[in-house]
Order: structure tokens, then sequence, then C-alpha cells
């Protein structure tokens, strides 16, 4: 499809309704434009919260400890009550200490530690809601839905600043940086774009419709090696020079690139449905070291400077460490079924979830198994570590998916035992 009918898909709602790759159905109609608003006064340069961490997406919080052993604090109900199999959307911290927290109905939510609902802001309903995690800067909670639209909701009140309708679906979490949001799109086709959005009026300011076959993956923008990166399901990995966001290159694994991307040391690591993880030179794209698992790779590495180490889950039921410089494998831990969501890495620990519906701690230089909660569904999510808590979600129960009698999909807060 070209650029022209596109923007007409974009602005009118049009398009055969053509299953995504890898999911089914059809997301909700386009529903118009809203835009407006404004900042207030110049927008800040980085984002309070950002998906993984930041805009390099590790994963790696050094700082943060969890507990030897943990327990279910309380839960909120009903995050999460859609069948699609995509990672879950994921829990962030908001300023004060409070947490937001997305689902696939298309809300919302922002809990206090003690899970008080404070508000919830919906999302013009499609069949899948939110997949992708917020960012969070100039006093707005930014995220993408599966209605095609992204939105700007106030941090305080939950009132909406602005809605951007920029495609037929959005499974991606955005990157924001010095006023705009950037963010991959998915039209029916199946194609896509990037976008780049200004934070404060939801106006866009830069597009490229490269991307094809419906880019799922969060792109990763690496400003010391002045790149911004990301994968779609084409099985291509896409590089624009940053901040300029003039195209660079591409690089081909011949099966989809369906999670996010991370970057460290002038490279971008991701996984694709090859089986295998990637390290790509970000200079010019050329192929650094390739780790093959046996299964598909959609969960996203975490990266870790310190230790020079890649963590990241196959469709194998395995998490692997792989050795940063070389892609070796380290070790590797078995959780019994699919991981697809991103790991997150602390100052001792490995946190990753599973479809055999734990979340799992591992002692992150070992790889063994230091304590696991159970869910009532599949934990795609990546989990949130606070000074206090543990937080992550889960996919409803199969039961509640079967016939509606059953726990959905909730969020769920981890604190020390005893």
């Amino acid at each position: 499809m070209d650029h022209s009918r596109r923007g007409f898909l974009r602005v009118a709602g049009l398009g055969a309704a053509a299953g995504f790759g890898g999911c089914t159905g059809r997301p909700g109609d386009i529903a118009g434009r809203e835009s407006g608003g404004d900042v207030g006064e110049s927008p800040a340069t980085t984002a309070s919260t950002q998906f993984r961490g930041g805009l390099r997406r590790r994963g790696v919080y050094p700082q943060a400890t969890v507990p030897a052993s943990v327990t279910v604090d309380w839960t909120v109900p009903d995050v999460n009550t859609g069948e699609h199999t995509a990672a879950k959307a994921s829990p962030v911290r908001a300023p004060g200490g409070d947490v937001v927290v997305p689902g696939d109905t298309g809300q919302v939510r922002r809990v206090t530690p003690d899970g008080e609902v404070r508000w919830v802001a919906d999302t013009d309903h499609s069949t899948r809601g939110i997949h992708g995690t917020p960012a969070i800067a100039n006093g707005a909670v930014y995220v993408g839905a599966y209605d095609g639209a992204l939105y700007a909701f106030d941090i305080e009140s939950g009132e909406r600043r602005w809605r951007a309708d920029l495609a037929d679906a959005i499974g991606s979490s955005p990157a924001y940086h010095d006023g705009t949001v950037y963010i991959a799109v998915e039209y029916y086709d199946p194609s896509g774009a990037m976008y780049g959005v200004d934070a404060g009026t939801g106006e866009v300011v830069w597009d490229d419709q490269r991307p094809t076959d419906h880019p799922h993956s969060t792109c990763a923008v690496d400003r010391a090696a002045g790149r911004l990166v990301v994968g779609a399901n084409d099985g291509t990995l896409y590089a624009w020079r940053y901040p300029d966001r003039s195209f660079a290159w591409t690089f081909d694994t011949g099966r989809a690139i369906k999670g996010p991307v991370a970057t460290y040391d002038g490279s971008a690591f991701f996984g694709s449905w090859d089986g295998n993880v990637y390290r790509v030179a970000l200079d010019d794209g050329s192929k650094e070291w390739a780790f093959e698992t046996d299964g598909l790779v959609m969960s996203g590495p975490s990266v870790e400077p310190s230790t020079g180490r890649v963590y990241v889950g196959s469709h194998d039921s395995y998490l692997y460490a792989l050795d940063a410089a070389t892609g070796e494998r380290q070790w590797s831990f078995d959780t019994g079924g699919t991981v697809l969501g991103c790991p997150t890495v602390t100052r001792d620990h490995v946190l990753v979830g599973s479809y055999d519906r734990h979340l799992y701690a591992l002692d992150k230089e070992t790889g063994a198994g230091v304590w696991n909660v159970s869910a009532d569904g599949w934990v795609t999510s990546t989990p949130l570590v606070t000074d206090d808590a543990v937080y992550f979600t889960a996919r409803a129960s199969e039961a509640y998916l079967e016939d509606g009698d059953g726990p959905t999909g909730p969020l769920y807060r981890l604190v020390p035992d005893g």
C-alpha cells in the first residue's frame, strides 16, 4: 500500500478486515480524531517512566531488590479479560508511588499501594484493548490502543487530554523524548508505520511508512549511537538516524520480529520468530551474533551493562542468560511454559513470567529458582519492582475465556512473606 492509501485509511477508517499476522479478529473501527491540549510549559526532555526503564529498553534496575520470599498482598480484578495471546500490558510506577496499569479491556487505571483505584480512563473500545505499556511525562500518561489511536491522559485525574488517530491498531509501547512520542502502528493490509507525535497536542510531526506487516515491536532510541530502531512482522529490523530521523538501514531475519528491541554498546538486541536472538550493529546493521533457541522468540531481551549479560525468553519455555559480547549461553532456566513477556533484572535477581501461570524470581548469577507465585492465567506482562512490592498482571483464566465462569486477569501486588 502506498503512502497516500495509508493516509486515506488513517482519516477515513476504511480497509478490508484482514487478519493480523499472528493474531485473529479485527480491531475496532477508526472513530475520528481528537487533539488539543497544552503541556503548559516547555515539555520535559525525558519521561519519568518508560517501558523497560528508558529509551534503550534494557529492563535493568540495579538498585532494586526483591524479597527472599513473597506473598500476594492484594489483586485488582478485570484488568485483562480478552483471549488475544500477545504479551499483556505491564504496570508502571507513577510519580508519588502509585502504579498505572492498562489492560486488554481498553481501560487504564491508577492504583495506590493500598489497592485503591484512584481513576479509570477509557479508550475507544476495541476487541483487544491495550497491550502496550505507557510512558509518563509532562503530567500525562501516553499509551496506544488496538483502536489505532495514541492517547494522552492526565496523570492526576485520568481525564483525556487528546486522542491521535494514527492507524487501524497499536500493539506497541510508546517512547518519549524531548516533547515527541514515538510509536509503531499497524494497518489492516497488512502494513504499518513509525510515527512521531507532539506530546502536547497529539499532532503528527514525523512518520515513515516503510515498516510492513503489522509492526507490533516496541522501538528503542539510542541517543549515544544516534539511532531509532524497531522490528516488524515482515522479519525486518528498521533503523533511522536520530535525532534527524533520516532512514539508515534494514536487517532481515526472514520471520516476524514482534518483541521490544533493546540497545547497548553500539548494538541492537532482539528476538525473531526464526528462533534466534540477535545482536546487530547500530551503525550499519551488520550481524554481530545470533543465538538459536528451540522456539520462537517474542520476549524482549534485558541487557545488563555491569555484567555484560543478556537475559531473554523463548517459546521453548526457557529463560536464557547470554554473554552480550559473544552470544554464548551462560545458563538457562526451564519455566515449564512459553516465555512471551520480558524479564526484569534487579540487583540480585531476574523476574519473568510464563505460560505455566507463574511469575518466577531467579538468581541472576546462577539461574537457580528463588521463588515463584501462581496466577489465574498466563503471565506475559513485564513485572514491576518498587521499593516495597512487586507488581504484575496475568491473562484471564482459561475457565473465564471458555465460558465466562472463572477469574479475570488481575493486577497482583506481592510483598515480603512474613
